[in-house]
């Protein structure tokens, strides 16, 4: 009943009326969804496991638009600009590694190839969009939102969640493994393949709209600055009107399914990119109407200057090695975060321990304290990646403090996952805050540690001792 529910509204999306009596003003571009407008609950209810509480739910209208039925590839990127920074090679595979100003500079630049207006003006850090014009952008968070939904409510719009043949991502940890690690029989979907690179857009079947990788392959680029939703009821909503991190939605190849669900909301700094965030092209199907003005470059710490310390959480020790080779190559002060009551020695147990803390969003006691954390202006911030976040020893560090002004740069051993959703966990925590560039390390980091650590302290501008 739920397929033929959402079958029944995808039609109406697709094929029915224009919302609010609006006109279709543009012809469909090649590979677009015509997206018929409506209204939806965006965000999660609050029952729905493994939601964030940034994700509440509130009344969303939106207009029509086209949406391209694929991630942007890197063979279409390489042809507007004459050069391809993805970390995956292949002309069919997503462009990634792509910093959100080099996104709205991509719109920009094709919608003038192919005589179009452009949509955005760039002033540096600063860019406002026009919301008239009949160019390439980044589509909305809600318009992203409403087009993965395609009229479904569920965490994801299969009527289940994907498996590693559905989508890809991290597949040995399908939706709830979690809770399941050692009672894998209980899970819907049962861990599957984890491919460890971007794959061919359209790869997999495509959602009702016609939509492929939704979720999934590389997180995809909104225009919307990061906020808190508000509860009011709202049309065509554009995000906060101040800040730089903008947000990107679907998941990537290096994502747990959790991090992939219909409301889940990711962000990163609009100045840096990753090999798992890509793009996702939208143009107006009806004209807009007024201007969104650009946020103001964030104003924080220099990255490098001042005192630095060297805060870090270890578990097995990894994380513990990386940063004692920070600190012999920095001399900077070395804090390790510890709790009033550790966790398991035992592996099994603290798999356990740390789902149930990330669960219920827990905050451990920590047992130590950074006695001046005025002194300091910048802090390398180092942890392992558990279940694909930072441990919550993390967050309680992070909430301690007041790191306005300052500037964070995480390192993080792993297993396979890279940052996973770390880098995002750590920015709504110290919004305020200044990110550098960060460090992932492979378990301990092998011979090459020390080369890595060195390179890493250089490109953020920290000078050795």
């Amino acid at each position: 009943m739920k397929r033929i529910i959402a079958f029944l509204l995808s039609a109406i999306m697709v094929f029915g009326g224009t919302a609010c009596g609006q006109r279709d003003t543009t012809d469909k571009p090649e590979n677009f969804v015509l997206v018929k407008g409506g209204t939806f609950l965006m965000g999660s209810p609050e029952d729905e496991a493994w939601r964030s509480d940034d994700e509440t739910q509130h009344t969303v209208t939106v207009s029509d638009f086209y949406m391209s039925r694929y991630e942007l590839t890197q063979a279409e990127y390489e042809k507007v600009t004459g050069n391809n920074p993805s970390s995956f090679s292949g002309a069919d595979l997503p462009v990634e590694n792509i910093s959100w100003l080099e996104a709205v500079a991509y719109c920009n630049a094709r919608s003038e190839q192919e005589g179009l207006t452009a949509v955005y003006t760039i002033d540096g850090e600063n860019v406002s969009w026009n919301r008239s014009a009949d160019g390439y952008r980044l589509p909305t968070e809600a318009e992203w939102e409403y087009a993965c939904r395609a009229g479904t409510t569920t965490p994801f719009y299969m009527e289940v969640s994907p498996s590693a043949d559905e989508a890809n991502y991290y597949g040995h940890y399908p939706y709830m493994i979690e809770e399941n690690y050692f009672s894998q029989g209980d899970l819907e979907v049962q861990p599957g393949e984890y491919r460890q690179t971007t794959v061919s857009v359209g790869s997999f079947e495509a959602n009702p709209l016609g939509l492929y990788d939704m979720h999934g392959n590389v997180g995809e680029w909104t225009w919307d600055a990061y906020g808190a939703y508000g509860t009011e009821e709202q049309t065509d909503p554009t995000g906060s009107a101040t800040g730089t991190r903008r947000v990107y939605r679907g998941g990537g190849w290096n994502d747990f399914a959790k991090n992939m669900r219909s409301a889940y909301r990711a962000m990163m700094d609009q100045d840096k990119g990753s090999a798992s965030i890509g793009i996702r092209l939208a143009r107006n199907a009806v004209a807009g109407s007024g201007s969104v003005a650009g946020s103001s470059a964030q104003t924080g710490g220099n990255t490098g200057a001042g005192n630095v310390l060297i805060a870090y959480f270890s578990w097995g020790g990894n994380t513990q090695g990386v940063a004692q080779e920070i600190q012999s190559q920095t001399g900077a002060d070395l804090f390790e975060i510890t709790l009033v009551e550790p966790y398991s020695s035992d592996y099994n147990t603290v798999l356990d321990e740390a789902q149930r803390d990330q669960n219920e969003q827990a905050r451990p006691e920590l047992s130590e304290h950074v006695e001046n954390m005025d002194q300091y202006d910048t802090i390398l911030l180092g942890y392992p990646n558990w279940w694909a976040s930072i441990p919550t020893p993390i967050a309680s560090f992070l909430e301690e403090y007041d790191f306005s002004g300052k500037t964070i740069i995480p390192f993080c051993s792993h297993g396979g996952g890279r940052f996973g959703q770390s880098l995002t966990a750590i920015a709504k925590l110290a919004p305020d805050a200044t990110m550098g560039e960060g460090l992932s390390i492979h378990y301990s980091g092998g011979s090459t540690l020390g080369d890595d650590v060195a390179a890493w302290l250089e490109n953020n501008g920290i000078t050795a001792d």
